[in-house]
């Protein structure tokens, strides 16, 4: 009896996770470092990957060791958005696309709600899902070679999912621009527009993004923690409550023994040691 499409998906699917995980993730010195593994494809965002991703992210989250997040990708692209393999395969399943976007938009929500800083490390194209991901990282840093699109628009798709975070990133007139016309721009475009906080020659990414890493852990982690918190709660709300949520929040980081020692510091010239987590 013949296969379906859709067993053949999942089937290719399980043979690669069987050969080779579908992140890569290492640690140093506090650093955790994630990597899409799925380079042939251009590090697609299929079902097994964004499970895989959300569970790294989950036990990465509850590691009070880990203080800052890289997320990586290996091959020629950073990722290329969702799978339109897999979609296909499930082509008149609304309800099974309606999980997939679901289970995508948990995870990139997942990424503002981590206690750590995430770290979008670009090193090539990301286009669709794959630039909702650069945008719903709180920092990006990209070599001169990536270029962000949204095209979905070119296949009949409008990429509706990928706007909420691109659009927070670059604002309405920029977003719709990409969203409609599908025509991609280029790092520093994405740099002046908001997408991106660094582009550098390729050769010096690593570089760069070490810098900001370095950044990160020379802060207070307790400090980082409640105000990244914040930001997020904050950032859409009306003007009286973000300001509601920011004077709570500064109340209680004032509370915070590396506020005390972070100020102590300051004035005794000195440098501060934290001790929060």
């Amino acid at each position: 009896m013949r296969e379906s499409p859709e067993v053949n998906s999942i089937s290719a699917e399980a043979k690669f996770v069987a050969e080779d995980p579908l992140i890569l993730s290492t640690r140093d010195r506090g650093v955790a470092t994630l990597t899409l593994n799925r380079p042939e494809r251009f590090n697609p965002l299929s079902c097994a990957m964004i499970s895989a991703l959300q569970a790294e992210l989950k036990a990465l989250a509850e590691d009070s060791s880990v203080r800052v997040v890289v997320l990586a990708a290996k091959g020629k692209g950073f990722c290329a958005g969702h799978d339109l393999q897999e979609m296909r395969a499930h082509a008149g399943d609304q309800a099974w696309q309606r999980q997939l976007f679901d289970e995508c938009s948990r995870m990139m929500v997942a990424l503002t709600k981590m206690p750590q800083p995430v770290i979008a490390r670009v090193h090539a194209i990301a286009t669709a899902a794959g630039c909702q991901l650069v945008s719903m990282c709180d920092l990006a840093v990209a070599a001169e070679s990536a270029k962000f699109a949204m095209p979905g628009v070119n296949i009949g798709v409008f990429c509706s999912t990928p706007a909420v975070g691109v659009a927070r990133n670059i604002g309405r007139k920029r977003a719709m621009e990409m969203l409609i016309t599908g025509v991609p721009i280029d790092a520093q475009t994405a740099l002046d527009w908001g997408l991106v906080n660094r582009v550098v020659p390729a050769d010096r990414l690593d570089a760069e993004v070490e810098q900001v890493v370095e950044a990160v852990l020379a802060r207070s982690p307790a400090t980082v923690q409640l105000g990244k918190q914040a930001f997020y709660r904050q950032i859409d709300r009306s003007l009286e409550a973000a300001y509601d949520i920011a004077n709570e929040t500064m109340a209680c980081n004032l509370m915070l023994e590396d506020a005390a020692e972070g100020m102590d510091a300051f004035l005794e010239k000195r440098r501060a040691v934290w001790r929060g987590r």
